[in-house]
C-alpha cells in the first residue's frame, strides 16, 4: 500500500463502499473482503488476458489472510465484447452450479469481477440472477470502468437487438479502485476512459473541468509512456490522477444515490451517450466506447448551441479539452476514418439506434443538453425533436426559401479569423499572460492552438466559461514537435506556423512536420518557403514541391538582414515573416516584390505587432519595404478581438437580398479589417440603405428583386467578400437591361481553400446564372430570382466555409431553395452559422444525409472527370482510347491529331521546322488546353513523349492525385518495337527504343494511377479482349460493382487457380471457372517464365493478369498468400507484396486479398490506394492454434473489419464440433456487422464448413493441378451436398412446343445440371396449346422452361412479366421463375417472366467467329436476310453488338419496310431492294440468314446478296465477313455457298441452339456453362 497514506472512501447509497487508492490489490482487498463482505466462498472471475498477471498474486494474499475460514475459486472467460453474451453467462453459471464445486456455490457466496466494463457488466448480471441474487464486488482495471461502469449497479449482457438490453440493477457490495492497474493500461484505453472523466466534469463541476484543462500536458505525457508494471509510469501524476478519479467517482456516486433507478437525475450521466451510443453501434469495435462518447458529447453540445441554450464558446472549450486528450471530436476525424475504414454512419441509422435509448419517452428522444461547462440545461434529459437532431448529424443542409421572421435583426458574428490567428501567434511568442476576449472559436483557431501547444510555445486556459482565453506565452522559446502538426484545411495556420516552427530550439526533436488534409496539400506555400530558406531556414518538402507537408528544422529563427518576398499571391506570407522577424539573429528588412495583394492585412499585422510591443517601420525611401527590429513581444494584459468583417457580410447580405434590416453592432468604419467597407462600397451601390458609425453597421435591403448590378467594382481591399457580392450579383437586375456585375482585384481567390472564382462560376451555373472569369476577377449576369433553376445535386462547397455561407444567402431567396453539401466546413470561421440562420433570422433548415454509403467529393468528381491515356507510341493508345470512349459514352480526342489539326502541320513537320523542344512545349500546351476546355466527359490520348517534360509530368500527377483517371496503356516492349519498325507516321526516336522505354518507365508509372496491359495490338485481337477492357474501365470508374452483384446471390463461390503460368494453361481455365462467381489468381503460385525459381516480377504478373482478364468474364481476386498463412510467398518480402498489391489496384482487379498479418503501414498504403477495388481482409491459421469459441479469432476479425469490404477467416477443424463453433461465430459476426464474411475450416473434417458457408466459398476443380487448401471442394461437389441435405430442392424444367421429340435440349440441360451438381431434371412437354401448360406452370417444383413453336407468342397469357428484349422481338423462348414472388396469373404458382435468349445465342456465336462492330470511330454495318420472327431476334442481336446501319433484305420490300418501322429509330434499319443492285456503304461485315434453306434463293435476292458480299470482301476493311446461317439443314445451304464463294466465313445455326441454351441455363441457375461444352452436346445429339 502507499506508505502511511490510507485509501480514500467514497459514500454511495449511504455506505462508504467505494475505496480508491494505489496498491490495494492484494492483502488490503483480501482483508477488507473478509471483514466487510464475509463469506465462506469467493468466486473471482476475470478474462484470460488479466488472469496470469493479477490472479496468482491475489490467491497468495487471500490464502495468507483467510487461512481455512474461506476459499477462493477462480474462472477465466475470453476477453472482449463478444463474451458479454447469453452463452458466456450460461457457461459461467453452469460452472458455478457444477458438482465439481464442493461445497457448491450458495446464496452467501461472493462474486468478484476483476476487469473492465465487459467483465463488470457481465459478472454483475451473473451475480444478480444466480440463485436469485448473490453479493458481488467490482475490481475495475480500466479507467473507464473505474469512473463509470463499476459504479451504480447497472449490469447487462448484449444481444443481437442491441447492447445492454438485458440486465438488472444490482449494486456491488464493494468497489475497489486500485489506481496501480492504470500503469499497465494501454495508452488508447487510458484516453478512452478520460472521455467519461471529461463528461462528468462537463455536466457537474466546472472546477474539475478547469483542472483537466490545466493538467492536460502532464497527464498526456505520463500516459503516452508505454505501459509498465513497476508503477513508474504514472509517478509524476500520481496525485493528479487520484484527484480526477475521485472527483468522477464521487460525482457519479452522488447522482446514483439521489436517483438509483434512473428516474431523471441519473440521466445526466448519459451526456454524450445518446448520440455516442448510436455511433458506437455502427463503428464498434474499431472505435471504442469513450471515443464514440467524445464524438457524442461534441454533437450534443452543438445541438444545445443550435437550440440556443449553450454559448458557442462552451462548445469550443469542450472540443479543445477533448482533442487535447487525444479524443476524436468528429466522426470525420482522420484517426476515426482510418480505424473504421471510413465507414459511413447514415443519419437514418443513427436515429434508428437512438430510438431504442432507454431514456426516451415513447417516440420522443431525450438528450442531455449543456447550459454551460459544469451545468446542464435541465436536471434531466431534455426532449429534442428529430428534425433538430437531423440538422446536427447531417453532412448537408437544405435551406428552404424563406424570409427572416423579424424585419430587424441584430447579429454579432464571431471574432475575426484574421485577428484571432494573429493574436494567438503574437501572444504565444510574447512573454507573460494575455487575456484574449471574443476569440474566434473555430477549426482554424483550434488547430492553431493545438499546434502552438505541441511546439510548447504557450499554455492556454479558459475563463468566464470559455469566453476569455488566457494565453501564457513563452517569449519565443519553442521546441520541435515529435507529433505531426496536422492543420486540416487551415491555410492561415499553415502559413503562420511555417515561420513559427523555425523558431524552435534544437533540443530533443530536431524537426517538426506540418501537414494537412488533401486539399491543404494543394495550396501553395512555395514563396514563403523560398524566403525562409534564403534566410537560413532548413525546410524540406515531404511530398509535392511547393505545398505541405513540410519538414522544418528547429533552427532558433532566421538569420535576419534583407529578405525579398513576392507578395502578389498571398499577404499571409508577409504577415508570417513579419510576426517572426523580431526573433531573428539580427534586424530584418523585408522588401515586397511587386504590388502587394491585400495591403490592409499587412497593415493589420503591423498594427497588432505594435499592440504587443514591436513597431514595424515602413521605409520612407523604398516602396513596399519594412524594417523590423529585434525584440521580445510584451503581452498586454487584455486583448479584445473585434468580430470578423468577412463573416459579417453574410448576415448583412441576407438583409440586402430579402429586403429586411440587419445591424452588426461591433464593426464599423474604425475597423482594422478591409471587409468592414463591404456595406459602404458594395451594398450601398447595389441599392441598400447603409448606416455606418465607427463601431457599428446597419443595412436595409431594397424590396426583393430590387438589387442593382455593379458595372465595375474593385474588391482588392476585401477579396474574401467577393463571394458574398457574387451571390447578390446573381439576382441583381439593371433598369437599363444591363444586369452584369464586374468584380476585379480578386486574383488571389484562386489559391484559397479552393479556386473560389471557378467555384462561383460552376455553382452559380446550377441556378441558371452565367459567369465569365477574368484574369483577376469575374463577371456575373444577374437573373430574376423567381426564375432561378433548381440546383440539381446541391451546392458543392469544396470544403470552403465562404462558399457554403455565400450560397446559404442565395438559397433563402431562390424559388426552390438549395442543398448545401459539406455544411460542417463553416466551422472554420463561424461554427454556429446554421444556428444563426435558424435564430435570429428564422430561416427554415432541414438536415440531409447525402448518401447511404459515403462517397467523398473527389470520388464523385472522378466519375465524370475526363480520362487521360498515356503510354509508349505503338502501345495502342488511340485504339484503346477509342474503345474506352465507347464504353464510357464520351467523345475521344487524340492530342497529337488535335495538335496537327490546329497547327496545319504534321508532327514530323513541326519537329523539322521548330525542333523537339518547341514540339514538347506545344504538346504541353495542348494538354493544358484540353484539360481546360474538356475537363469532364472526354477521353484524351496523349503522345508517347508527354512524360518527357517535367511540367507535363506535374500536370498529370496532380490530375490523378485529385481523383482524375490517367490510364497507362502498356504491352510487351518487344511487340512495341516490332510495330514501330513498320509505323513511319511519326518521327524516329533520337535514342534507341529500348533506352527510351527505360527512361520513361518510371515516369509513366508516377504519372498514371491505372494500368491497362494489352496483349495484342491488332484490331481483331483487341476486340477479343474488349470485354476485359470493359470490365477494367467500368470497375475503375465505379460503374461496375462486382461485390454488390455477388451479394445479391444466395450462394457464391470463387475458384482458386493453382497453375504456375496462366498463359500455358489457357485451354482448361475457362472450364474450371464454370459455376463460380469469381476467379482467384494465386500470385504466390505463379512462376516467371523469364526467371524460373525467383519471385515473379511485376511485369510478369501484369502480363499473366491481363491474359486472365481476357480469358474470363468473371471478377478477379488477386491474392499473394504468404508462407505463414498457408501459401508460398516469403513472409519477409513485404516490399514485393506491396508492389504486387499496388499493381493489382492499378490494373483494376475487382477484389484484392489482403493479409491482416502484414505491417500496418503496408495495410494503410494499400487501403488508401484501393479505389473501387473491394478488399478481402484475410487471416489464415493453418496450424490450427485459434479457436472459434474462446474469442481468440475476435482480434483478427476486428482488424479485418477495419480494412476489409469482405472478411475472410480460415481455421482448421480438429473435429466436426469445430464446424458448429465456426457456424456460431459466423452467425454472431453477421448479426453484429453488415460486412460479408467468408469463414471456413481447412482439412477434411472442415469440409462441412465449406458447404455451410454461403458467401464466396473458395472452391477447386478436378482439372487443376492441386487444391489451394486442404479439404477444398469443387462448386459442383458443394451443390451436390446441399442437394443431398435438401437445401437445394430438385426442380422440373421443360421444353414446351410441338413437334419437339428430336430436340437436343433435354440432353443439353440434363448434362449441364449433372456437371454442376444440381438435382434438377429437364423433360419434354409436347403440346401446341398454351392452355395445356397451366397445371405445370402452377406446380411448386416448376423451375423454368424453354419455349419453341408454336407457343412463343401464346405463352404470354400465362406469364406475369415479359423482358424488354422479348417484348421487342415479339417472342418468348425462355421462362424464368422467381420463387420469392407470388404469381399474379397462375394460382399459387411462382412469378414467371418470359425472356428471349435467341438473340444472345446469335451474338455469342458471331463474336466467337470474330465478328465485331468496332467503335464509334470505326463502326461497321450488318445485314439481316429475311423478314420472319427469327429476323427480329437477328436485328436485336446486331444492334446489341453495335452494328449500324443494319440492312434488311427480303423478297417483299413492303414487308421489310413494315419490319423496319416496328423498331426504334436508333436501330438505323435500311431496307435494300432486291430488284436492283444497290450501293451499300459501308458494306456489311456480318450477316444473319433467316430464310428457308430447303429451296433456292430468290433470283433477285441472290443477285443483291452476291453484290453485297463481294463489296464487303473488296473493301479496305481488315474485318473479314461472317455469315450466320440460322437454317440447320442442309449442312451447306445455298446462302452459305454464296457467302463462301465471295470469301466470307460461315457459321451453322445449330451453334445458336447451343448458345441460346447456355443463356437459358444461366437465367435459370445463375451459372453460365461453357459454350464449347454445350455445342459438343448439341452436335453430338444431332449426329445420332
Amino acid at each position: 500500500m502507499g506508505g502511511v497514506e490510507q485509501p480514500t472512501k467514497v459514500s454511495i447509497l449511504g455506505k462508504e463502499d467505494i475505496i480508491v487508492h494505489y496498491d490495494i490489490w492484494g492483502s488490503y482487498i483480501a482483508n477488507d473482503l473478509l471483514h466487510n463482505v464475509p463469506s465462506s466462498t469467493y468466486i473471482l472471475i476475470t478474462d484470460t488476458n488479466l488472469y496470469e498477471q493479477y490472479v496468482p498474486s491475489f490467491e497468495k494474499s487471500f490464502r495468507e489472510a483467510a487461512g481455512e475460514r474461506a476459499r477462493l475459486i477462480t474462472y477465466q472467460i475470453p476477453p472482449g465484447e463478444t463474451s458479454k453474451s447469453r452463452n458466456t453467462k450460461a457457461s459461467i453459471e453452469d460452472w458455478m452450479l457444477s458438482k465439481e464445486r464442493d461445497p457448491p456455490c450458495d446464496t452467501k457466496s461472493v462474486v468478484i469481477a476483476l476487469g473492465g466494463g465487459v467483465i463488470g457488466d457481465m459478472i454483475g448480471f451473473v451475480a444478480a440472477t444466480f440463485k436469485r441474487g448473490v453479493r458481488f464486488v467490482q475490481v475495475p482495471t480500466t479507467l473507464l470502468a473505474m469512473v463509470d461502469s463499476s459504479i451504480g449497479g447497472k449490469t447487462a449482457i448484449d444481444t443481437a437487438a442491441g447492447k445492454n438490453l438485458i440486465g438488472a440493477f444490482w449494486q456491488p457490495a464493494r468497489i475497489y479502485i486500485d489506481l496501480r492497474f492504470l500503469n499497465t493500461l494501454p495508452t488508447r484505453e487510458f484516453i478512452n476512459g478520460l472521455a467519461e472523466v471529461i463528461k462528468t466534469a462537463a455536466i457537474w463541476n466546472e472546477q474539475a473541468f478547469i483542472d483537466l484543462e490545466d493538467n492536460v500536458g502532464q497527464i498526456m505525457a505520463a500516459i503516452r509512456v508505454p505501459p509498465r508494471s513497476d508503477g513508474g509510469r504514472l509517478l509524476a501524476v500520481r496525485d493528479i490522477l487520484k484527484k480526477i478519479v475521485l472527483e468522477s467517482a464521487s460525482t457519479k456516486a452522488h447522482v446514483v444515490s439521489a436517483d438509483e433507478r434512473e428516474g431523471g437525475l441519473r440521466n445526466l450521466l448519459n451526456f454524450g451517450h445518446s448520440i455516442g451510443h448510436a455511433f458506437e453501434g455502427i463503428l464498434t469495435p474499431q472505435i471504442l466506447h469513450g471515443e464514440c462518447v467524445a464524438i457524442g458529447m461534441v454533437l450534443e453540445a452543438v445541438l444545445a448551441r443550435h437550440l440556443g441554450v449553450l454559448d458557442g464558446a462552451a462548445v469550443a472549450r469542450l472540443i479543445k479539452c477533448l482533442s487535447s486528450y487525444g479524443l476524436p471530436v468528429s466522426s470525420k476525424d482522420p484517426l476515426v476514418q482510418k480505424r473504421s475504414a471510413s465507414r459511413h454512419c447514415s443519419v437514418d441509422q443513427l436515429l434508428s439506434i437512438m430510438s431504442v435509448d432507454k431514456k426516451n419517452e415513447g417516440r420522443s428522444k431525450r438528450i442531455v443538453l449543456l447550459a454551460a461547462i459544469g451545468r446542464t440545461y435541465e436536471p434531466k434529459a431534455t426532449v429534442v425533436a428529430d428534425r433538430d437532431i437531423r440538422v446536427v448529424l447531417s453532412e448537408a443542409i437544405f435551406i428552404s426559401p424563406s424570409m427572416p421572421k423579424q424585419p430587424k435583426v441584430e447579429c454579432i458574428p464571431p471574432g475575426s479569423k484574421s485577428i484571432s490567428n494573429r493574436a494567438l501567434i503574437l501572444a504565444a511568442l510574447g512573454k507573460g499572460e494575455c487575456r484574449i476576449s471574443n476569440l474566434l472559436h473555430s477549426d482554424d483557431t483550434e488547430v492553431m492552438m493545438t499546434a502552438i501547444a505541441r511546439l510548447r510555445g504557450a499554455s492556454f486556459a479558459w475563463e468566464d466559461n470559455g469566453r476569455v482565453l488566457v494565453v501564457t506565452g513563452n517569449g519565443g522559446s519553442l521546441q520541435a514537435s515529435k507529433d505531426e502538426l496536422y492543420l486540416g484545411n487551415a491555410g492561415t495556420a499553415s502559413r503562420f506556423l511555417t515561420s513559427v516552427a523555425t523558431l524552435a530550439q534544437p533540443t530533443g526533436e530536431r524537426y517538426s512536420i506540418l501537414t494537412g488534409n488533401e486539399r491543404m496539400k494543394l495550396r501553395p506555400v512555395g514563396p514563403l518557403v523560398d524566403a525562409l530558406r534564403s534566410n537560413g531556414a532548413e525546410i524540406d518538402y515531404v511530398e509535392k514541391k511547393g505545398s505541405l507537408p513540410l519538414k522544418i528544422k528547429a533552427s532558433e529563427g532566421m538569420e535576419g538582414g534583407d529578405i525579398n518576398l513576392a507578395a502578389t499571391v498571398s499577404s499571409q506570407y508577409v504577415s508570417s515573416l513579419f510576426m517572426c522577424a523580431p526573433y531573428a539573429k539580427k534586424p530584418v528588412t523585408i522588401r515586397l516584390l511587386g504590388t502587394p495583394i491585400s495591403q490592409l492585412y499587412i497593415d493589420m499585422t503591423a498594427a497588432m505587432m505594435a499592440a504587443f510591443g514591436i513597431r514595424v517601420e515602413k521605409s520612407t525611401t523604398e516602396d513596399h519595404t519594412y524594417h523590423i527590429p529585434r525584440g521580445i513581444y510584451k503581452n498586454p494584459s487584455e486583448y479584445s478581438i473585434e468580430s470578423d468583417a468577412s463573416s459579417a457580410t453574410y448576415p448583412l447580405a441576407i438583409a440586402a437580398i430579402t429586403g429586411t434590416t440587419c445591424t452588426i453592432p461591433n464593426i464599423g468604419s474604425a475597423s482594422l479589417q478591409g471587409d468592414a467597407r463591404f456595406a459602404v462600397d458594395v451594398l450601398r451601390p447595389m441599392g441598400c440603405q447603409v448606416e455606418q458609425t465607427a463601431t457599428s453597421t446597419t443595412v436595409k435591403g431594397p424590396p426583393k428583386g430590387g438589387l442593382k448590378p455593379l458595372p465595375d467594382v474593385d474588391m482588392e481591399p476585401m477579396t474574401d467578400a467577393f463571394l458574398t457580392a457574387s451571390v447578390l450579383a446573381a439576382v441583381a437586375r439593371g433598369s437599363d437591361g444591363n444586369s452584369t456585375t464586374k468584380i476585379r482585384g480578386i486574383a488571389n481567390q484562386r489559391v484559397k481553400e479552393c479556386n473560389r472564382i471557378q467555384a462561383m462560376e460552376d455553382q452559380l451555373a446550377k441556378f441558371g446564372v452565367t459567369c465569365r472569369q477574368l484574369p483577376d476577377g469575374i463577371e456575373i449576369d444577374g437573373v430574376d430570382y423567381s426564375s432561378m433553376q433548381n440546383p440539381q445535386d446541391g451546392i458543392d462547397c469544396y470544403d470552403d466555409h465562404r462558399v457554403a455561407m455565400s450560397f446559404s444567402v442565395l438559397a433563402a431567396i431562390t424559388p426552390h431553395g438549395a442543398l448545401i453539401r459539406e455544411k460542417d466546413c463553416v466551422g472554420k470561421t463561424w461554427p454556429g452559422w446554421w444556428d444563426t440562420l435558424r435564430e435570429p433570422f428564422g430561416i427554415e433548415l432541414q438536415g440531409v444525409d447525402l448518401e447511404k454509403s459515403h462517397v467523398p467529393h473527389t470520388e464523385r468528381l472522378s466519375n465524370s472527370r475526363s480520362a487521360i491515356i498515356i503510354g509508349m507510341r505503338g502501345a495502342g493508345k488511340t485504339t484503346t482510347g477509342e474503345w474506352i470512349a465507347d464504353i464510357l459514352g464520351w467523345p475521344f480526342t487524340d492530342l497529337d491529331a488535335q495538335l496537327e489539326q490546329d497547327g496545319a502541320l504534321s508532327i514530323p513537320e513541326i519537329i523539322k521546322e521548330c525542333g523537339w523542344e518547341e514540339f514538347r512545349s506545344q504538346e504541353l500546351g495542348m494538354l493544358k488546353k484540353m484539360l481546360k476546355e474538356k475537363p469532364q466527359g472526354h477521353v484524351l490520348a496523349c503522345g508517347g513523349g508527354i512524360v518527357e517534360t517535367p511540367e507535363a509530368r506535374d500536370v498529370l500527377k496532380a490530375y490523378h492525385e485529385l481523383g482524375g483517371l490517367v490510364v497507362l496503356i502498356q504491352r510487351n516492349i518487344d511487340d512495341i518495337m516490332a510495330y514501330l519498325q513498320i509505323d513511319k507516321t511519326r518521327p524516329a526516336y533520337v535514342d534507341d527504343m529500348q533506352s527510351v522505354w527505360e527512361r520513361r518507365r518510371d515516369w509513366y508509372n508516377e504519372c498514371s494511377n491505372y494500368l491497362q496491359y494489352s496483349q495484342k495490338s491488332g484490331p481483331q485481337e483487341l476486340h477479343r479482349s474488349s470485354k476485359g477492357l470493359q470490365r477494367f474501365i467500368t470497375t475503375i470508374t465505379g460503374r461496375r460493382r462486382s461485390l454488390e452483384m455477388i451479394r445479391t446471390k444466395e450462394r457464391s463461390y470463387f475458384v482458386s487457380l493453382t497453375v504456375p503460368n496462366i498463359a500455358s494453361d489457357l485451354k482448361f481455365l475457362p472450364e474450371v471457372a464454370v459455376g463460380s462467381d469469381a476467379v482467384e489468381i494465386r500470385v504466390d503460385l505463379l512462376q516467371d517464365p523469364q526467371k524460373p525459381g525467383s519471385l515473379p516480377s511485376t511485369e510478369s504478373i501484369a502480363n499473366q493478369l491481363s491474359i486472365l482478364r481476357d480469358l474470363t468474364t468473371l471478377p478477379i481476386i488477386f491474392t499473394v498468400r504468404t508462407t505463414s498463412q498457408g501459401g508460398k510467398f516469403p513472409d519477409h518480402e513485404h516490399s514485393s507484396i506491396l508492389a504486387l498489391s499496388l499493381l493489382a489496384l492499378r490494373m483494376g482487379v475487382e477484389f484484392l486479398d489482403l493479409e491482416m498479418q502484414l505491417p500496418e503501414p503496408i495495410l494503410d498504403t494499400i487501403a488508401a490506394a484501393k479505389g473501387h477495388t473491394a478488399i478481402i481482409a484475410s487471416h489464415h491459421d493453418p496450424k490450427g492454434t485459434l479457436s472459434w469459441s474462446d474469442g481468440s479469432w475476435v482480434p483478427f476479425y476486428n482488424r479485418a473489419l477495419l480494412y476489409g469490404d469482405i472478411v475472410k477467416l480460415v481455421g482448421v477443424a480438429h473435429d466436426p464440433e469445430d464446424n458448429v463453433k465456426l457456424a456460431q461465430f459466423r452467425s454472431w459476426a453477421q448479426s453484429a456487422h453488415s460486412t460479408p464474411i467468408i469463414a471456413i475450416n481447412m482439412g477434411r473434417k472442415g469440409q462441412l464448413s465449406r458447404i455451410q458457408n454461403k458467401f464466396l466459398t473458395p472452391v477447386s476443380h478436378s482439372s487443376l493441378p492441386f487444391k489451394a487448401a486442404p479439404g477444398q471442394l469443387s462448386a459442383a461437389e458443394i451443390r451436390s451436398a446441399l442437394a443431398l441435405h435438401g437445401v437445394i430442392e430438385p426442380k422440373q424444367f421443360f421444353l414446351f412446343g410441338k413437334p419437339i421429340s428430336q430436340s437436343p435440349s433435354p440432353a443439353l440441360h440434363n448434362a449441364l445440371f449433372k456437371s454442376t451438381g444440381l438435382p434438377h431434371a429437364y423433360g419434354l412437354f409436347e403440346s401446341d396449346q398454351a392452355s395445356d401448360l397451366a397445371p405445370t406452370l402452377q406446380s411448386p417444383d416448376f423451375g423454368g422452361a424453354s419455349v419453341t413453336i408454336p407457343l412463343k407468342l401464346d405463352i404470354r397469357q400465362h406469364l406475369d412479366a415479359v423482358s424488354p428484349d422479348a417484348e421487342l422481338i415479339g417472342a418468348v423462348n425462355t421462362i424464368v421463375t422467381d420463387a420469392s414472388r407470388q404469381s399474379t396469373v397462375n394460382s399459387q404458382g411462382h412469378f414467371l417472366t418470359g425472356q428471349n435468349t435467341d438473340w444472345q445465342g446469335m451474338r455469342l456465336v458471331l463474336e466467337n467467329a470474330g465478328a465485331y462492330a468496332g467503335n464509334t470511330q470505326t463502326q461497321s454495318s450488318g445485314l439481316v436476310i429475311g423478314g420472319g420472327g427469327t429476323a427480329r431476334a437477328a436485328i436485336y442481336a446486331l444492334h446489341a453488338m453495335g452494328f449500324s446501319p443494319i440492312y434488311i433484305l427480303g423478297r417483299s420490300e413492303a414487308k421489310m419496310q413494315a419490319l423496319a418501322q416496328s423498331f426504334p429509330e436508333n436501330y438505323n434499319l435500311h431496307v435494300i431492294s432486291s430488284a436492283v443492285e444497290e450501293q451499300v456503304s459501308p458494306p456489311p461485315t456480318v450477316a444473319i440468314g433467316t430464310i428457308p434453306a430447303d429451296k433456292p434463293i430468290d433470283a433477285s435476292m441472290q443477285t443483291a446478296l452476291t453484290h453485297i458480299f463481294r463489296a464487303s470482301s473488296s473493301s479496305s476493311s481488315e474485318k473479314k465477313g461472317v455469315l450466320l446461317e440460322m437454317a440447320y439443314k442442309p449442312a451447306l445451304t445455298p446462302l452459305m455457298q454464296t457467302a463462301r464463294e465471295t470469301g466470307w466465313t460461315t457459321v451453322s445455326g445449330r451453334e445458336v441452339l447451343a448458345a441460346q441454351g447456355v443463356f437459358q441455363f444461366e437465367a435459370w441457375t445463375g451459372i453460365r456453362p461453357l459454350f464449347e461444352t454445350a455445342r459438343d452436346i448439341v452436335m453430338g445429339e444431332s449426329e445420332k
